[in-house]
């Protein structure tokens, strides 16, 4: 797999299908890799589809440069990820934090991206009982100081509770390849700033921003396709009913796939349904290079 120059690191990841293709860029979220798209990329291989999944900054095997590891910062590296591969139109597939990042960069360069399809994503700020009490008491004893840092840089909670967010069991293998490039606190540092960045309660102020902006976008772009491929909500799952029926409400130009039961990083549940959906949503809009 490939590792390409960008800014003052390197980011790494996986590429297949037609080189010619119109590009996929598929965008995982925290605390996983391109390696949460393994048993995707195949399923939504065809004729006139380039595929590819990078690590974002800081995770999987792509650099650790020293950084605040901010929204903004992965924005930047994914724009440059882009530009070296002269990406000049892409649809985008994104999960957690990546389909936050799909968002934002269509909002800021909408000629940009042909479609984008999306699973268990933010996609609007949290507010009120929005959030799971179990869910806000964690995310509020991770932004405090010390005690993030404990259960994130020192105890990997997040990756070593995976197995714990999801509907079926995890292989070792695949644990450990998520493992892999958090070994020490230090390089665990990505993963505590993302946990950090949930915009919950109008907080952090400069995220709930940047989500509102690309949540204007949404509403406003019935031209670009959008797929939601929700899931009956497992352990740790963020998209409940609500979530659905508020997106069905406020993004423009959204199909919605439903499926069975899955937790929050559905791709490792349901990799082959979750393929299906993509590919069908993207014949039905001829999302290929002829």
């Amino acid at each position: 797999m490939p590792t390409l120059p960008v800014l003052d690191s390197t980011f790494h990841y996986r590429e297949s299908g037609d080189p010619d293709g119109l590009p996929f860029v598929f965008l995982h979220g925290n605390p996983t890799s391109s390696h949460l798209w393994r048993n995707v990329l195949p399923g939504v291989a065809a004729p006139g589809r380039r595929l590819l999944a990078p690590d974002l900054i800081g995770m999987g095997a792509s650099g650790k440069p020293d950084l605040a590891y901010s929204f903004d910062d992965h924005a930047r590296y994914l724009d440059a990820w882009f530009d070296e591969l002269g990406l000049t139109e892409a649809v985008l597939v994104g999960h957690d934090w990546g389909g936050a990042l799909a968002f934002d960069r269509a909002a800021r360069r909408p000629g940009t991206v042909r479609g984008i399809a999306f699973t268990e994503a933010i996609v609007k700020p949290l507010v009120g009982d929005e959030f799971p009490a179990a869910g806000r008491e964690l995310f509020t004893l991770l932004r405090t100081p010390g005690v993030g840092e404990a259960m994130i840089l020192e105890k990997s909670l997040f990756v070593e509770g995976l197995p714990d967010t999801l509907a079926t069991p995890l292989a070792p293998a695949d644990l450990e390849a998520y493992r892999r490039p958090f070994p020490t606190p230090q390089s665990r540092r990505p993963v505590l700033a993302w946990a950090r960045m949930l915009p919950l309660d109008g907080e952090p102020a400069d995220v709930v921003r940047r989500i509102e902006r690309y949540d204007t976008w949404l509403a406003a772009s019935p031209e670009v396709p959008k797929l939601l491929a929700a899931f009956e909500p497992g352990p740790g799952a963020m998209t409940d009913a609500r979530t659905v029926a508020w997106c069905e409400e406020n993004i423009a130009g959204l199909e919605v796939s439903r499926h069975g039961t899955a937790g929050h990083h559905s791709p490792e549940d349901h990799p082959e349904e979750l393929a299906t959906a993509i590919t069908a949503w993207a014949d039905r809009h001829n999302l290929a290079r002829k």
